[in-house]
């Protein structure tokens, strides 16, 4: 059976619904690392994801989560890039800008009390969950460097990573409504 161009259209929209769904969150998270601000992070999204659909047709289905981090990455240089030229400061109030690398007591205690709860949290799980989530999420290590270290297999580690984290969303859920 043969299709018309209005299948190709269903196809091509419901493939783009797939990789909004799929990737977003990736790519806002890219996108907030390189600003810093939710605002700029979430209109680089949106620009990715325009270039995404206008760009569809000669995408390869193979490296879709590799090739929309590139877009992400690329729309982010761009905006660092400019936003760099937007800002070049004067000379008198250079000195003043320049942020002192220490943090305050308020921020230094807002994140102990962060690593705290997330360790809570991560000790509330079960095992092998409650050792993943711990590993990953307070000590901050990546499922490669969990993998060595447990001398188990990365994809076994991601998977425990990716349903301790499901998990962990279950409980923050919980605790919200609560």
């Amino acid at each position: 059976m043969k299709k018309g161009k209005g299948a190709d259209r269903i196809d091509k929209e419901a493939y783009f619904g797939y990789l909004l769904d799929t990737y977003e969150r990736l790519v806002y998270s890219i996108c907030f690392k390189m600003t810093g601000n939710q605002f700029d992070a979430e209109d680089l999204t949106q620009e990715t994801f325009l270039s995404v659909y206008k760009n569809l047709a000669t995408f390869q289905r193979d490296y879709e989560k590799a090739w929309i981090c590139k877009i992400a990455t690329n729309k982010g240089l761009d905006f660092l890039k400019s936003a760099k030229r937007r800002s070049e400061p004067k000379e008198d109030t250079y000195f003043e800008e320049l942020k002192d690398g220490r943090e305050s007591p308020e921020e230094a205690y807002l994140r102990r009390e962060s690593k705290e709860y997330v360790y809570t949290i991560c000790q509330s799980l079960k095992s092998p969950y409650r050792e993943v989530a711990t590993e990953h999420f307070y000590r901050e290590k990546t499922a490669k460097e969990i993998a060595e270290e447990q001398d188990k297999g990365i994809k076994t580690i991601q998977t425990q990573i990716y349903r301790a984290k499901a998990m962990i969303r279950k409980i923050m859920e919980g605790r919200a409504a609560g």
